[in-house]
């Protein structure tokens, strides 16, 4: 999710999978992991048995440009009513398993590497969307409490006009009731508060600051309670966990219907091997301070590079979307070198959203050297990294063209260990055999 101009995201880590978390250690952990089911999988809520392989492809293509037209909003503090868009916001997100308050209940959340706030639906709410499991009832725990105006957390709180009323503002006993705008027009609104938050046994985080919210639009899934932010401010839940630190890291196998992958936080996150390569963590003012943005230098097909330009940040990475998005100039320069290398003569008709497509990937004899140039890192690309599958006998590019926000897609990030620093303001490459991890 993406507050001001941009919406639901990552990483996590996100997108198009659910996480799980295994036990490893107790307490507060220096390192622990989570696991991470594709949302196309049998293991998934999403999963939908009546969809064929091309009826997936080609959401996930449409995903994908709504994802990146969505990030490339302009970004705005101010909305004169409150707003009611039905939107769905889980379009390449990934669930999580996810336990609040003392005793703790276990609920189902959204990881987003695109916002920072974490919050639950909570009671009363006079407008809630639908879920499975009931509401969170803060006066039910024992370690619930809210905070005050003035407070740190409330004032690191990004600023909202509704209906002439500046939020976060004082509730009746002081506490800091906030109102948090996502660039699709979705929104949660409550009280900011801090609880306890762990996952199984893996891990336990105290005194984590949330939203209670008591009134949230939009076309969630019944399966998610509300969602956890992930990204770079200090409302993330990564910001938030102390001495397990601000590195978290992960590996996306090729998709199989039985394929878990781990998401893995603090000491457990370093990817190490040959080929370890990294490329600065580029940090953005305002609406965009939130995601992780890299600078994308060029790209290579075949032994011809096409350069991009850029120095200072110009491409977000997010594994919530299927699909890398290029800026339209550099889409079309790329997509004509790929047509030469592989053969004009093997073209056929557009798939839905997709542009250049081959009627049976067998036929294609020569996949071009593929290369993606960010700034101080190199990665090669194997065909499985920019071909996708879209039905039997039919492959597309895995690449779009968008007037929105370019994003680095997790097709691209198959069979790469990758690595996020947020204390050293960087990312790492490796590429590995993600099945084995």
């Amino acid at each position: 999710m993406l507050p001001h101009s941009l919406t639901f995201a990552l990483i996590l880590f996100l997108s198009t999978f659910f996480v799980n978390v295994s036990a490893t250690n107790n307490k507060l952990p220096k390192g622990f992991s989570i696991d991470l089911i594709h949302r196309d999988s049998p293991l998934s809520p999403f999963f939908n048995s009546s969809m064929t392989h091309s009826d997936r492809a080609q959401n996930a293509a449409l995903r994908s440009l709504s994802r990146a037209n969505r990030f490339g909003q302009s970004s705005t503090a101010e909305t004169s009513e409150l707003v009611e868009t039905d939107i769905f916001p889980n379009d390449g997100s990934y669930l999580m398993k996810i336990s609040v308050g003392t005793p703790p209940v276990e609920r189902w959340a959204l990881a987003d590497t695109g916002s920072d706030l974490i919050w639950f639906q909570c009671s009363p709410c006079p407008q809630c969307y639908p879920q499975n499991a009931p509401l969170f009832d803060p006066k039910s725990s024992s370690t619930y409490m809210s905070l005050p105006c003035g407070s740190d957390p409330c004032n690191s709180l990004p600023q909202f006009s509704v209906q002439g009323q500046l939020y976060p503002k004082c509730g009746t006993s002081n506490e800091c009731t906030y109102f948090y705008l996502y660039g699709d027009k979705s929104y949660t609104m409550g009280e900011l508060g801090v609880e306890s938050v762990s996952f199984g046994q893996a891990a336990s985080f105290p005194k984590t600051v949330f939203g209670c919210g008591h009134n949230n639009n939009g076309l969630y899934n019944m399966n998610n309670a509300g969602l956890v932010g992930l990204g770079q401010g200090n409302l993330s839940l990564v910001s938030q966990m102390g001495n397990v630190g601000r590195k978290f890291s992960y590996c996306l196998p090729p998709y199989s219907p039985k394929t878990t992958t781990k998401l893995r936080f603090g000491e457990e996150v370093a990817i190490s091997g040959n080929g370890v390569v990294s490329t600065p963590l580029i940090t953005k003012p305002g609406s965009l301070s939130s995601f992780y943005i890299l600078n994308l230098e060029g790209i290579t097909v075949g032994q011809q590079t096409v350069q991009t330009g850029e120095s200072n940040g110009n491409i977000i990475i997010d594994s919530g979307t299927t699909l890398t998005m290029l800026p339209s100039s550099l889409y079309e320069q790329v997509e004509a070198l790929m047509k030469q290398a592989i053969g004009a003569d093997q073209f056929i008709v557009e798939e839905g959203p997709y542009k250049l497509c081959y009627s049976n990937a067998n036929s294609i004899q020569n996949f071009p050297n593929f290369e993606v140039h960010f700034t101080g890192a190199n990665l090669s690309l194997k065909p499985q990294n920019f071909f996708r599958p879209i039905s039997n006998d039919v492959t597309c590019f895995a690449m779009l063209p968008t007037g929105g926000m370019p994003i680095y897609g997790n097709v691209a990030q198959i069979d790469f260990g990758v690595e996020y620093d947020l204390d050293k303001k960087k990312v790492s490459f490796a590429p590995v055999d993600c099945t084995k991890q």
